[in-house]
């Protein structure tokens, strides 16, 4: 059964295709109103995950629950909570923006009545208003994203999955899709998206699941993946001398793993200190350093990007 916490939600999830194991006894969980970065190399099995969630496809063993129903038992209330945006999206290039809309909210049962208004709030969320006469053929590729995503709202859904909804973008156009997703979580929406664009994952997400070889390997919010899989912080300092005064006085403080010596930097000493501490420790290294009066030029941590914590993880560094 699935939590009232987790509006997504898999157990034991397992997908084979003969002898290849595309999802091996993945465990995943999406809180309400989250915005969830799936992230993983190619072929790690994000569209096989994200296939089974959206029912295309069923699980060789274990099931999933979306809005607390199970994929494999209530497939049509499943599709019913979810807006779905598939990597290698479909749009019908010879209707109007506006027929398109109307198509699909037809699809969704939605009232002939109540589909003009629909429409209009759908093409204003989606800056597409003035291009609402315009053949789907004429948009840009950014904007046929954006008119997907408009797709994907036509029954007011729950959650949205999409896959990769910023692939092949210029910059602007992401920019503008990573701006549509936070409005739509501000609207109540979960948002559950793959992407290999850490940059994007980086800038909205709440939550971040990193999947290699069919398997999680690490979910959580993104600064406890971050301190998961890079515990340590790394502090490099610059000196003007006392080089050696200056490692034993860090030496002492509480948390200090390792202190290791960089290549000069034009003729300033540097140094490397691995740093297991907090930001109270953080502070009581370079006190350490200025109740002795060494002189610091520069002292500065290494920012625990997502690019290195997403190298470190999928290298299997940790177990």
């Amino acid at each position: 059964m699935a939590s009232q916490e987790h509006i997504i939600e898999t157990t034991g999830l397992t997908k084979r295709y003969g002898k290849l194991t595309a999802v091996n006894n993945l465990s995943l969980q999406v809180s309400r109103g989250a915005i969830y970065g799936f992230v993983g190399p190619n072929g790690a099995g994000k569209t096989t995950t994200m296939r089974i969630l959206t029912t295309l496809i069923t699980p060789t063993a274990g099931d999933a629950y979306v809005a607390g129903y199970s994929v494999t038992q209530y497939p049509r209330e499943v599709r019913r909570a979810i807006g779905y945006m598939p990597d290698f999206f479909g749009v019908y290039d010879d209707m109007k923006v506006w027929e398109y809309l109307d198509f699909f909210a037809a699809c969704y049962e939605i009232p002939e009545r109540d589909r003009p208004a629909l429409i209009n709030d759908l093409l204003a969320l989606v800056d597409l208003t003035h291009r609402r006469d315009d053949m789907v053929e004429k948009l840009s590729r950014g904007m046929k994203q954006r008119l997907s995503l408009a797709r994907t709202l036509a029954h007011d859904p729950e959650v949205l999955i999409l896959d990769e909804p910023a692939s092949g973008l210029d910059p602007r156009a992401r920019i503008e899709i990573r701006e549509l997703l936070v409005e739509m979580a501000q609207m109540g929406k979960t948002i559950f998206f793959s992407s290999h664009i850490l940059a994007d994952v980086a800038e909205i997400c709440t939550h971040l699941g990193i999947i290699e070889s069919g398997e999680m390997v690490a979910q959580g919010t993104v600064e406890e993946i971050r301190r998961q899989m890079m515990p340590t912080r790394e502090i490099t300092i610059t000196l003007l001398d006392r080089v050696d005064e200056a490692k034993e006085a860090l030496s002492h403080v509480a948390g200090v793993n390792e202190i290791r010596d960089l290549p000069d930097d034009h003729g300033r000493r540097r140094i490397k200190v691995d740093f297991g501490g907090d930001d109270t420790g953080v502070s009581a290294l370079l006190q350490a350093l200025s109740s002795k009066g060494i002189p610091v030029v520069n002292f500065s941590e290494e920012t625990r990007d997502l690019e290195a914590v997403f190298m470190r993880a999928t290298k299997g560094i940790v177990s």
